[in-house]
């Protein structure tokens, strides 16, 4: 009994652990509900075959997070310098760690007129960091800017082949696996000037699932509790009989 009882808290604990995981990223969507371009997290859980140190083989509780990456609803601004990708595409932004991908449009010019994020990375263009001057900023579907009615560049748009070889950074960013996922030039989708793209964040969703595993994770506390009362019990027991 004593051996099966500890099984059962192992299991148990394994999967409070599991669910603390998911109480985690549930939070963190909660948290990013209002930033622009902000994808959301899903987990998943799964049971795993693995070798203890005894050298017996049981079954474990493993997880993955996964990155939602459904379209949020456009949202007006009426900034020149906000923009939206409606369909395929990121943004291709310039970083000291190397080229990094947002759907976040909220961009903003500096001294020099580049165009900038709010961490304040470049914004590439298809000839490399793309600069503005001037006072009339009009960008076409396309990604083309025109300033003063003089054609000034092109937004670098792509599209990546594989998005589950897309890796979170922080402000809001992803990074390429590498040999896992390519980035080629974008065609199917359509740019549109003074929007941004909200989070795909719905905020009753992430309510409803976050009162949902406080329960099943108050539920695993009494299982446990039960478990260690058991062992308590057959103890005592024992400690009678003899």
């Amino acid at each position: 009994m004593y051996i099966q009882n500890h099984l059962g808290l192992i299991e148990g604990t394994e999967t409070m652990i599991a669910q603390q995981h998911r109480m985690n990223q549930i939070s963190n969507n909660l948290a990013n509900v209002d930033t622009a371009g902000y994808k959301k997290e899903d987990v998943t859980f799964w049971e795993m075959l693995y070798t203890t140190n005894e050298g017996g083989n049981r079954v474990g509780k493993a997880l993955k997070i996964l990155t939602n990456h459904s379209e949020g609803t456009m949202k007006t601004t009426g900034n020149p310098l906000d923009f939206a990708i409606q369909g395929n595409g990121f943004f291709k932004i310039q970083t000291p760690r190397g080229i990094r991908y947002t759907r976040a449009g909220n961009f903003h010019l500096n001294g020099e007129g580049q165009l900038m994020t709010p961490s304040g990375y470049l914004v590439l263009g298809s000839g490399g960091p793309l600069t503005i001057n001037g006072k009339d900023i009009s960008v076409a579907s396309d990604g083309t800017v025109t300033t003063d009615n003089v054609p000034t560049g092109k937004l670098d748009i792509v599209t990546i082949d594989n998005l589950n070889g897309l890796e979170k950074e922080g402000n809001n960013m992803f990074r390429l696996v590498q040999g896992e996922a390519t980035e080629t030039a974008a065609t199917d989708f359509s740019l549109k000037q003074g929007f941004v793209e909200a989070s795909n964040v719905t905020l009753v969703t992430e309510m409803t699932n976050m009162l949902d595993l406080h329960r099943a994770y108050e539920s695993q506390q009494k299982v446990i509790r039960t478990f260690d009362e058991m062992d308590a019990k057959a103890i005592n027991s024992v400690g009678k009989l003899t």
